[in-house]
């Protein structure tokens, strides 16, 4: 494919974009290329100039591109919806209530709420106005995925109305005269509706996260303090962990997939399945009117649509239905990579790893990632020119790269290869380079590597440099852009095939997952615990 060079429009400037490997296949790849190129956030079209009407149309399809042809970037804003509050009719409780008593609504989760937090890396990509009446559309709820993290600060949900009238007499008792609520049908309808609202965030919040509702009832609901205990919710955090081990014990029973996989038929208790790196939709159930046949009919469709040119749209909504038997089979089976490359090759196109990566967590994979890196770059620089000793040289040869290419690309890959060092890990364990090879690599040279990223090109030639990614001895990936991309892709590779983290790699691992991506970051190691503070200074 020959080299190309576009005239990007980005609102009232123009930009050159140089394409040495040519113009992108898909318009996805194409929207790729430009995002990374030009720091977009990820809600934009692209348009091109039509040499008939000299106006822009929607591209549709990059063969109406030539070389020298011009793009415009349009930026999409999310659709919003305002509610407006109405008073519940007395002695009726809410829907979502109601209907979080059975299972369905218990695994469909979020589809029936009505809370109005915006997704954290909908925030951090797209700047829009909101209130608290304003939700933001999340197409995760209408599969019926989870679709928030656990919250910074947990909000006590409404109670039924007969139950809430009693707390709030409750309260007004206790602010007069001191009196405590002691009312066991009462302590018993609250721990139902605080379980079946933990549930919607994950089934098996930490002691931490169950402490923290505990601690959140007794500030809103004074009258339900224990004097007995010395925090005052000792009793409450007790009760809680066993209604919540009932609940998924009753969900097990009903045959939720992420509980049911944990019965003693299937695992011994040490043996338990379950989330390990903060994956909100670890293995949801099968959507409304699906079963595993009528799934498998969708794989198998999908190995045609894959070998079919710009057909992404076509592959995009089936690998979406199909989210929740491939879980299954990852989970449960653990298959060798191999195996997953040829039942599910779409999963290995880094469009399906990042649309993957957020059906799991309900975060955008690349913006949050790039986004955290080049906030920390600085510091990090900074942290890594102070370093002494041995490291020191070491580090001296990675910033040197800097000097070779100011670029942002370049710029990122040396912050990586750096926090490696400054982690006192290799880089050489994630990063290999085959300096004189042109064509593909050898399979044969592949076997040995469990999990690596491999480079070729980007010599004084002037060749583009080119990453791919090795899982279990197989190239899963080629054709990445750069290294950070590389990392990128990699880490939502791992989350999309279930694989743990390299013990020789765990700390830059970690730091990527917990402090660019922000998953599960309130449960740090020293050492990344130490390093974030020193950020955070």
């Amino acid at each position: 494919m020959s080299p190309a060079t576009l005239r990007v429009i980005i609102k009232h400037d123009a930009h050159k974009l140089s394409l040495p490997s040519g113009i992108p296949d898909a318009v996805e790849e194409l929207e790729k290329v430009v995002k990374e190129k030009f720091n977009l956030p990820a809600n934009f079209a692209l348009h091109y100039m039509d040499a008939d009407f000299g106006d822009f149309f929607s591209l549709t399809t990059t063969a109406t591109l030539q070389d020298k042809d011009t793009i415009k970037v349009v930026f999409v804003e999310p659709l919003l919806i305002t509610l407006t509050a109405i008073d519940n009719p007395q002695g009726m409780s809410t829907p979502s209530q109601d209907a979080l008593s059975t299972l369905s609504s218990s695994t469909s989760l979020d589809a029936l709420s009505t809370e109005t937090s915006v997704n954290s890396s909908d925030a951090s990509s797209v700047q829009h106005g909101s209130s608290d009446d304003t939700v933001l559309l999340s197409p995760l709820k209408t599969q019926g995925l989870r679709s928030q993290h656990w919250p910074t600060q947990f909000d006590i949900p409404d109670f039924p109305y007969d139950t809430e009238l009693i707390l709030l007499g409750g309260n007004e008792e206790f602010l007069k005269n001191g009196v405590l609520l002691n009312d066991h049908s009462v302590r018993s309808q609250v721990s139902d509706t605080l379980v079946k609202k933990m549930f919607q965030h994950c089934a098996y919040p930490t002691s931490k996260q169950i402490c923290a509702v505990a601690q959140a009832l007794i500030e809103k609901y004074l009258c339900l303090r224990e004097p007995g205990s010395l925090s005052g919710y000792d009793g409450w955090l007790s009760r809680l962990k066993n209604k919540m081990a009932n609940y998924r014990r009753k969900l097990k029973q009903l045959g939720c997939p992420e509980l049911a996989i944990n019965s003693s038929q299937h695992k011994r208790p040490a043996a338990v399945k379950k989330p390990q790196k903060a994956e909100l939709n670890y293995l949801p159930p099968f959507p409304p009117g699906e079963s595993k046949q009528t799934l498998e009919r969708l794989r198998v469709e999908l190995l045609s649509d894959f070998k079919i040119r710009n057909n992404q749209k076509a592959i995009a909504e089936k690998m979406a239905r199909t989210f929740s038997c491939r879980r299954q089979e990852i989970v449960e089976d653990s298959p060798p990579v191999r195996d997953l490359l040829e039942r599910w090759p779409a999963l290995f196109g880094a469009i399906q790893v990042k649309e993957e990566f957020k059906r799991l967590t309900a975060i955008d994979l690349e913006s949050r990632f790039y986004y955290n890196l080049d906030k920390y770059t600085d510091r990090l620089l900074r942290f890594f020119r102070s370093k002494g000793g041995n490291a020191a040289r070491k580090m001296n040869q990675v910033l040197m790269l800097l000097d070779q290419d100011a670029g942002v690309d370049n710029r990122r890959e040396v912050v990586i290869r750096g926090l490696m060092v400054y982690l006192s890990e290799n880089a050489e364990h994630l990063i290999t380079h085959y300096q004189h090879i042109n064509g593909d690599l050898d399979p044969d040279d592949l076997t040995h590597h469990m999990l690596k990223i491999v480079t070729k090109g980007g010599s004084a030639d002037g060749s583009p440099l080119e990453a791919g990614i090795i899982l279990e001895g197989v190239q899963v990936i080629a054709g990445l852009q750069s290294v950070p991309n590389a990392c990128v892709i990699l880490v939502g590779l791992m989350y999309a095939v279930n694989l743990s983290y390299p013990r020789p790699l765990r700390y830059t691992f970690e730091f990527f997952q917990k402090m660019l991506l922000e998953l599960d970051s309130g449960k740090l190691s020293p050492k990344i615990l130490s390093l974030k503070n020193k950020l955070l200074t």
